[in-house]
């Protein structure tokens, strides 16, 4: 269990933080900046639960939960032989449940004929903030994984997470009969 009595430890003064496994980096590396927009997709969920309820409320938490575990999981590379549970990790039953998730709510939605713009209702806009801030956290990842190595379903879960917002973000939307869609050349 984590047990934080202080707040701040002046340690990265200088600019450095700690890893999971000890180690010092630059508060800029790519590592820290991977899973700082992590915590920066979860800070936009917050915000959209401040305008949701019920089941759609629910699996944001779920999501916010997961996230801080993929946070855990980037923080803390991979030792060479590192076994099974040495360290917390995103398993591929967390990218399973998002499928599942994105399945049943996708089910619900008329097909688009359009892209859609990020608006609608105030939980929608706030998911899409989220998703657009998760695919800049994979973005990073992938960046992360050609020099490093990433656990694979850390890499899906980002991936399904932009997924999953899209559409739970139509779901806020009135099952998308309130997204706002996009009219190409409408402004010329």
């Amino acid at each position: 269990m984590v047990k934080l009595n202080k707040i701040y430890t002046r340690t990265g003064d200088k600019g450095d933080t700690g890893l999971g496994d000890g180690r010092r980096v630059r508060k800029y590396d790519l590592r820290v900046a991977a899973y700082g927009t992590v915590d920066e997709a979860n800070a936009a969920i917050g915000l959209a639960r401040l305008h949701t309820s019920g089941s759609t409320d629910a699996a944001l938490g779920r999501i916010q939960n997961d996230l801080f575990d993929l946070g855990a999981d980037l923080c803390t590379p991979a030792a060479p032989g590192e076994q099974p549970g040495a360290a917390l990790r995103i398993t591929d039953s967390q990218v399973d449940r998002l499928e599942q998730e994105i399945d049943t709510l996708n089910a619900r939605l008329s097909p688009l004929n359009s892209f859609i713009l990020p608006g609608g209702s105030p939980a929608a806009a706030y998911l899409h903030l989220a998703r657009t801030v998760s695919r800049r956290a994979e973005r990073l990842m992938v960046e992360l994984a050609d020099s490093e190595n990433v656990n694979p379903a850390a890499l899906r879960y980002i991936n399904r997470l932009s997924d999953f917002l899209f559409v739970i973000g139509r779901h806020a939307n009135n099952d998308g009969n309130t997204d706002v869609l996009w009219q190409p050349g409408q402004n010329r």
